[in-house]
């Protein structure tokens, strides 16, 4: 008999192309993919994989099967939204921001949801890259660019402003004219990231990362002047805005919702939370 929940590692390592990618996807031991597909192959008499030195590449087979087997699994996280939003008032409520929101943001903020809601349990994802909230990879997300994918609920929380930044000893050390600075990588193509590479022109990029956070410890240490969401000051007192200089940018931050899980009591009562967190006076001076 054929064990359903072996397709998720079929789907996994097609998706990630190796042992090691689809176990970090899973959060197992890549022995157990290899384990688990073996198996998956055994029960349909069909070798699905070609074990490569280079990684795992489909057979035939294999390439015929994948629409299906994507197909199974949407029915079934299909049915898994359903069954939560019938759930009570009590579970797991997952949710997905930036990493640089999660810990200056949302983490200091949360006492007052986990008081209130005594049956829920929360889990605060601080990820770069956008879950899938129809695979229920989060209940609620918490993105800076207006998503297209159909199916899902989509509310505008809040406007984020950004500025330049310095450690106070570095801008009365150094004029203008000699600021030096700590930039995004190149090519980014967010908003701010452009703005900057706009502004500082033909002076000289002292350091690059791909970390706001880390931009921010680095202006604070005095390496040179950096943009920054404002939400960022709070992580280390020696950061100085520059208010001659002013950034203009201001982005949209989205709640996202799966439509089936809307309807949960325990979702619900957390996006409605934070809808009125982000609402309240003392987030909104946080964060223009």
């Amino acid at each position: 008999m054929m064990n359903w929940d072996d397709l998720r590692y079929f789907l996994a390592l097609v998706d990630c192309g190796t042992l090691t990618g689809a176990a970090r996807r899973l959060q197992v031991e890549h022995t157990t993919v290899a384990r688990r597909i073996d198996t998956l192959e055994a029960a349909l008499k069909l070798r699905l994989f070609d074990r490569l030195v280079r990684g795992w590449q489909l057979t035939t087979e294999g390439h015929e099967l994948v629409e299906h087997a994507r197909a199974v699994e949407e029915r079934w996280f299909s049915f898994e939204r359903k069954a939560l939003s019938a759930s009570k008032m009590e579970g797991v409520v997952r949710i997905s921001a930036p990493p640089s929101l999660s810990t200056f943001v949302l983490a200091p903020q949360l006492k007052n949801l986990c008081s209130s809601l005594a049956g829920v349990e929360l889990e605060l994802l601080a990820e770069r890259h956008h879950v899938s909230l129809g695979k229920r990879e989060a209940d609620i997300a918490l993105r800076m660019a207006r998503p297209q994918t159909a199916g899902l609920v989509i509310k505008p929380l809040a406007s984020i402003g950004y500025g330049l930044y310095a450690s106070k000893a570095y801008l009365k050390k150094h004029q203008q004219q000699d600021w030096e600075f700590a930039a995004y990588e190149k090519n980014s193509a967010t908003p701010h990231h452009q703005w900057l590479e706009d502004y500082l022109g033909q002076r000289k990029v002292i350091l690059r990362s791909n970390d706001q956070m880390v931009l921010a410890q680095c202006a604070a240490a005095g390496v040179g002047v950096t943009v920054i969401p404002h939400y960022l000051r709070q992580s280390h007192r020696d950061l100085c805005r520059i208010e001659q200089e002013a950034c203009p940018l201001q982005r949209k931050l989205w709640l996202v919702m799966h439509d089936d899980v809307r309807r949960s009591p325990r979702v619900r009562a957390v996006a409605d939370h934070l809808i009125a967190l982000f609402a309240s006076e003392m987030v909104q001076t946080m964060l223009v």
